[in-house]
Formats: structure tokens, sequence, C-alpha cells
């Protein structure tokens, strides 16, 4: 089995960047990007210097629930491409020294003891270690400062 690195979904991204609200039912705000650490979780990508972007709050799960965690995102204000779903940690997450991984079960609860802040070379290989168990069904890579969503990690062919 191979892993598939996920963006967010284009249909979602497209709503909020044409002025949907976000998951506290605000506007996201607009800002103008200086260039660093402003990571869009779409195309996967820094939102360049004097380009804008929004910030939002965003939950990745499918209803509100005890788990269903929710936080600020980066995105492009206008069009991008999503990133390609790809086995190879993309390379926006290769510059930070650590994210942490956690493990979700397909209920979208958290599967206790799968969360671990994961030094960014054994993310990959942490990944495969937390699908390869049949109680996780996805895994959620945050960042280990903030605990910003960053993407979400699944085997090919299994369900989105």
């Amino acid at each position: 089995m191979t892993l598939k690195f996920k963006a967010l979904p284009t249909d979602e991204v497209r709503a909020l960047q044409s002025g949907a609200p976000d998951a506290y039912g605000m506007v996201p705000e607009r800002r103008l990007s200086d260039g660093d650490g402003v990571p869009c979780r779409h195309c996967l990508k820094n939102v360049a210097a004097g380009e804008p972007y929004l910030i939002l709050a965003y939950r990745p799960f499918p209803e509100l629930q005890p788990y269903a965690e929710t936080g600020p995102i980066f995105l492009h204000a206008g069009e991008c491409p999503r990133a390609d779903e790809t086995a190879e940690l993309p390379e926006l997450f290769t510059k930070t020294r650590d994210y942490i991984l956690r493990g979700y079960g397909a209920d979208d609860r958290i599967v206790y003891g799968t969360g671990a802040v994961t030094p960014t070379p054994e993310i990959v290989a942490k990944a495969y270690e937390l699908l390869a168990r049949p109680d996780v069904a996805y895994v959620h890579m945050r960042s280990a400062r903030n605990n910003c969503y960053q993407c979400r990690i699944e085997l090919a062919g299994a369900e989105a």
C-alpha cells in the first residue's frame, strides 16, 4: 500500500475563497503575505510575499463531536491548484524539524496512543506504522508548535 498526503478538497477551498463562512461561521480574514510562514493548505506551497491570503477556522471532520478539533489555517485568497496526492512528504513540510502525527479511527475519533511529535525525516515511516494498525483509518499531520492542521495522510485506496 502507498501513502497519500492529501491537501484540502478543492470544493471546500473554492467556497471559502468565494466568501463562504469558516468553521465558526465567520467570513475568512484577508491579509497580505510577508512571504514567510504562510502555508496554503490547498496547493501546499507558501503564499508569496505581497500575495493576498485568507486566515480562517477549519475543522477537518465531517461533523461536530468531542474530537473534532478546529483551528486556524491559511489559504491563498485566489484560486490555486490542489497539490497532487503523493506518497512523498510534500516539499512545503521539509523545512520544519518536526510535526505532530495522530491517528483517527473510521468514526473520526482519536485513537489514543497514536499521537506523537515526529521528526520530519521519520514522518513517512511513522505514517505507515500508524496506518498499519487496524484501528487507524487516517492520520492528521499538525504543527508541533501551534497544533495547526497541515494535511491528512491515508493509504491509497482508503475511503476519503
